[in-house]
This record gives structure tokens, sequence and C-alpha cells, in this order.
């Protein structure tokens, strides 16, 4: 079996972490859902939560198209940390001069400005709020109103637990806390993210409020386990925080790998805002 090799960037937003490669200026296809795990496996891979393929945009108004396969091997939609870092790359590469790049994805496209103190800020559309387009599935479940958010309940073998759901462009579960830190995510997370009220499965979000303009958070990401940030989550959570009305504009979001500032309005129809930070930790060539 011939074999082929492939020009990388490891990078990670708040200790996230992406392998990226250019699908412009190198082939990627034929790559297999083994060979995507493979790469992404800590012990005999390169190791990251996702990997992050640049490519050339289909859609009208876009610079570029990029691609995210989870460490299972599986595409998903949305990832917000990995937004952050996919225009730091393309400029680093010099691949575009704009300081303010428009990126396809699965469901829109993306405004991502890098700032001259080197933070990213990621334009993440508006949230999608509307069961059928999250998706998720009420089914005979219990529910309550909590002002403008309605929570549902889950009944899991690891108990019942009270959740938001929320779309970034991604399934979100959002759910309030006392303690983050000793909450029992690793139990958790994976029944709540394979829960069938999610046909696609559902990224389980752990928020502990701390003021109205601060949070803790910790994400189990479907596909990845529990990641050290969660861009995509930071967004679902404060949205939900706020709809809750316990939380209020900017939140700064702590996650295990570093903080995230989120801007929301409050308004379903505007966008949410993202910034954080993006950092190259190495390149290398891979063999596959």
């Amino acid at each position: 079996m011939s074999s082929r090799n492939l020009r990388f960037t490891k990078m990670h937003g708040a200790g996230n972490d992406f392998i990226v490669l250019d699908g412009i200026h190198q082939d990627l296809t034929g790559i297999s859902k083994a060979q995507w795990v493979k790469l992404a496996h800590r012990q005999f891979g390169i190791g990251a939560d996702q990997i992050l393929i640049v490519e050339r945009p289909s859609r009208e108004g876009a610079e570029f198209k990029y691609r995210i396969i989870n460490a299972d091997g599986n595409e998903v939609e949305q990832c917000g940390n990995g937004s952050r870092c996919f225009v730091r790359f393309v400029r680093a590469k010099g691949l575009t001069q704009n300081t303010t790049v428009q990126v396809e994805v699965a469901h829109t496209i993306l405004s991502l400005t890098e700032n001259p103190d080197g933070q990213v800020t990621v334009n993440m559309g508006p949230p999608i709020l509307g069961t059928e387009k999250i998706p998720f599935t009420p089914m005979n479940l219990s529910s309550k109103q909590e002002a403008q958010a309605t929570l549902y309940q889950l009944q899991t073998s690891e108990g019942s637990f009270w959740i938001h759901p929320v779309s970034m462009g991604n399934p979100h579960g959002v759910q309030i806390v006392n303690d983050v830190d000793h909450h029992p995510v690793a139990t958790q997370g994976p029944v709540l993210e394979s829960h069938p009220a999610f046909p696609k499965k559902m990224n389980a979000g752990f928020m502990q409020i701390i003021s109205a303009h601060e949070i803790k958070l910790r994400v189990f990401e479907r596909g990845s386990g529990e990641t050290l940030a969660c861009g995509t989550g930071a967004c679902a959570a404060v949205v939900s925080g706020i709809m809750q009305n316990k939380l209020s504009s900017p939140v700064t979001v702590h996650t295990r790998g570093g903080d995230l500032i989120i801007e929301w309005d409050g308004n379903p129809e505007h966008p949410v805002m993202m910034t954080g930070p993006a950092v190259t930790v190495f390149e290398g060539e891979v063999s596959i």
C-alpha cells in the first residue's frame, strides 16, 4: 500500500486542540475515517480534539470553506474554538491578507476577525432555538419555563437532568450545576450525549454561574469526550443563561483551558460574538 505525506499545523484555542490541514494546496481525498481517527489519537497519532480542513468555498461571499472532523472520525457542523484557529492559520500561511475573513461552514458563513492583540473575534451568527432545527425532539419529556427559556427533563441511567437545548450550528444541552469542578462530567456526559431526544447526539454543557457576567463551564463534546474548552458550548451556555435571566452580556467564560468572552444582546435574531485566543503549537509532516 502506498503512502503519502501530509503537512499539518497543530493549534489550540483555550486548550481545545486541533490538527489544521491545508486542503487547497495538498490532496486530502481518499483519507478514510480510520485514518482520521489515527491522526487524532494522542498515543498513535498527532493528537487532537478535532481536525480542521481548509478548502475552497462553494458559497458566494465566502473566502474559504472549512470542515471539522471529530476525534472519532465523524464530520460535524461547527467548532467555535476551531474557527479562531482557522483565521490565524490562513493568515499565517499567506492564504489571505484580510484581517476579517468570511468562512463557509456547514450551516452558514462565519465572519472571523484577528484583532491587533492577537485575540480572535468570531461572529457566530444567531443561536438556533427551534427544536426541529437543533435538532431536538421533546417527545413526552417534562418541561418548565425559566424566563424566555424552556427547559426539559432528561431521564438517564445517571439520573434526571433539566437541560436547555440550544444550537450554535451544532446541538447543545446546557444545564446549571452548583460546583462544576467536582461535577461528575465523565459519567453524565456520555449518557447525555447519546440521549434519544437528540437525534444527532449533543454536546453536554455543565455551567456554574459565578455572577451575572461570569461563569465556569465544562463541556462533554459528542465524538470527542470532555475537552479543555468548547467555543460553541460557551456561546450556548451564555445564550441559555441570558434567556433564563441569570446572565448579562458580556460574559467571561472560564474553561479548563482558558477564558472566552461571549457577547449577546438577547435578541434571537442577533449574532453571538465570541472572543478568545488562537495559538500555534507546532508544525510537521506525517505519513499516512
